[in-house]
């Protein structure tokens, strides 16, 4: 489909790039790396990145099964608990509620994965919601596909340019768990780290911080970047989300990206029998066991609605 939502009347498409095997186009420029300030935080982040990333080139000469299986159930349980269910469904949607006490322990987990603290992860995912795939989206393939996979994440000048205030997560600042943890957030990931290699030594550093980490950051990733170029759009969201089975299959249903973001709210982004969708399942268990409560889906009312306006937008 064309990209719409980044052209003005009149502009020639031609003058713009594709993304390969898409048809987004690269509207806007900026340069990752010159041209540009570094902030000590952009140096920090891409230091601390760069760093899990060459952590994980020792992975084929210290291969241990142990090590290799603590690291797959480090990826399902970071992945699953800290990103899927915890940062993006209960604290950026309101998906489902859960009581605190397990709130905070998904939300720890999910501070362990790395991938910056609550507040941060929060704010700029409703940001992204709000303008999506606009010049304000923090992550958009419109900028490129390597800005909107992880390029976005060292260049704070571009978050402070388009978000002056940042006063879209006051629900999760007005609790004392989370401001402590913003606060303190590299301690914890260190520690983290520390206790990793106390018990099981360099191998299990490696394989946990190392390969599950930048296996973690790149499935998240993907959801930003692919996700917004390759796959099907089935509904009328104004934006350039797309579904993604083999992203879904990575991400735990996070790849059904079309679908949540027609329905931002809903706790289950799989919406039909076939698109499996791992966060979903584990919100149903949750739900059984009393639990998850306040589970929100998708109406078939709105569904219906929803249905309508895309068949007219794409005859």
């Amino acid at each position: 489909m064309r990209n719409l939502i980044t052209l003005s009347h009149g502009v020639n498409e031609s003058e713009y790039s594709k993304i390969l095997f898409s048809n987004v186009l690269v509207t806007r420029k900026r340069n990752l790396f010159s041209g540009r300030k570094w902030r000590t935080i952009d140096i920090i982040t891409g230091v601390t990145i760069l760093s899990v990333h060459l952590l994980a080139l020792f992975a084929p000469l210290t291969f241990t099964w142990g090590a290799f299986w603590t690291a797959i159930c480090t990826y399902v349980l970071f992945g699953l608990f800290g990103i899927t269910l915890s940062y993006h469904r209960n604290l950026a949607h309101r998906s489902f509620k859960l009581p605190k006490w397990l709130e905070y322990t998904f939300a720890y987990i999910g501070v362990l994965s790395m991938q910056r603290d609550p507040i941060f992860w929060v704010s700029m995912h409703r940001y992204h919601h709000q303008y999506v795939d606009s010049e304000k989206d923090p992550h958009s393939p419109i900028f490129g596909f390597w800005f909107s996979h992880m390029g976005w994440l060292f260049d704070s000048g571009y978050i402070l340019e388009k978000y002056q205030e940042r006063k879209n997560v006051e629900d999760l600042k007005n609790q004392v768990f989370y401001r402590f943890i913003k606060r303190s957030y590299p301690l914890h990931t260190i520690a983290f780290a520390a206790l990793v290699y106390a018990t099981g030594g360099f191998s299990y550093l490696v394989w946990v911080v190392g390969v599950a980490a930048t296996s973690g950051y790149h499935v998240t990733f993907l959801v930003n970047s692919a996700c917004h170029i390759w796959g099907s759009q089935v509904w009328n969201t104004g934006d350039l989300s797309k579904n993604n089975w083999w992203v879904a299959l990575l991400t735990f249903g996070e790849g059904w990206h079309n679908n949540h973001h027609a329905f931002e709210y809903s706790a289950r982004h799989g919406l039909y029998w076939w698109q499996i969708d791992v966060g979903w399942y584990m919100i149903r268990f949750l739900e059984a066991l009393g639990l998850a409560t306040n589970v929100k889906l998708p109406t078939e009312d709105h569904k219906l609605k929803k249905s309508l306006a895309s068949l007219n937008k794409f005859k």
